[in-house]
């Protein structure tokens, strides 16, 4: 489906959704419930990059409900990885434009709108489901690019306050201090899982740990804002059964990887 026809199909569903653009930028769930939303953008500009690994696995096998933002570069670059978190009901996949221009504050609209579609088109083909939720690189965006991404049926999810985990200087004891200082209710967490959050792997086990402990239960952005996502098991499937079925795929990474199915 060319970019034409993408962009056609988005615009005719933001007019039957909303009837215009919202330019409503969302940084925080519209609840006071003791949840938080667990989001990671999966950033590729130029460089080619991928997973981190030990992280991805320790969300699922723990089966945290979380929010991927993901650049169309990213998607293509790690489509068989992609194309199995997209079976998970407890996880989403969203747009985070195409390569990650960090000055999109500074685009017109003609070109934000041309980074969002051509992700937008890279996410569903890999997926089998459109983003409904968009997040600015670097969070870097102005009024009529805010209005150009809403225009195409997108909401614009973005936080209420930083982790800081792409930075290097900050250690794991820093990460879950600022977590534990900062959470509130319905807030929307960022963290990186592209190999840019340098200790969160590290860090982000006992942030979940403490959160939990704290009452706190995670949930995806689209439980509170938007369309919810599909849960196709529901919420009493035996853990057992989600386990086996992830720890399989885990098992089969070095194999595909070889044959060169993922990379």
């Amino acid at each position: 489906m060319g970019m034409k026809i993408i962009r056609a199909v988005l615009c005719l569903c933001a007019l039957l959704v909303s009837g215009a653009a919202r330019a409503d930028l969302v940084t925080r769930l519209p609840t006071n419930d003791k949840v938080v939303a667990l989001t990671f953008d999966s950033c590729e500009g130029w460089e080619r990059v991928s997973f981190d690994r030990p992280l991805l696995e320790f969300l699922l096998l723990r089966q945290i409900p979380f929010t991927l933002f993901a650049t169309g570069k990213f998607v293509e670059s790690n489509v068989g990885d992609i194309a199995m978190l997209a079976t998970l009901d407890f996880v989403e996949i969203e747009n985070h434009s195409w390569d990650h221009p960090n000055r999109m504050h500074r685009f017109a609209p003609q070109a934000v709108e041309q980074q969002v579609v051509r992700a937008q088109e890279s996410i569903t083909r890999a997926t089998g489901r459109a983003p409904q939720f968009f997040r600015f690189p670097a969070g870097n965006f102005n009024a009529r690019g805010l209005k150009a991404a809403e225009a195409l049926g997108l909401h614009v999810v973005h936080w209420r306050w930083a982790s800081g985990d792409p930075s290097e200087s900050e250690t794991a004891d820093r990460l879950i201090e600022r977590a534990m200082t900062n959470v509130a209710p319905g807030d929307i967490l960022i963290f990186h899982i592209n190999g840019r959050g340098f200790h969160t792997a590290e860090a982000l086990p006992q942030i979940i740990d403490r959160l939990q402990a704290d009452g706190y239960r995670f949930v995806l952005v689209s439980d509170y804002v938007g369309q919810p996502r599909p849960r196709t098991l529901g919420t009493k499937a035996p853990v057992i059964a989600w386990r086996s079925r992830i720890e399989d795929w885990l098992s089969r990474i070095p194999l595909l990887a070889l044959h060169g199915i993922i990379k």
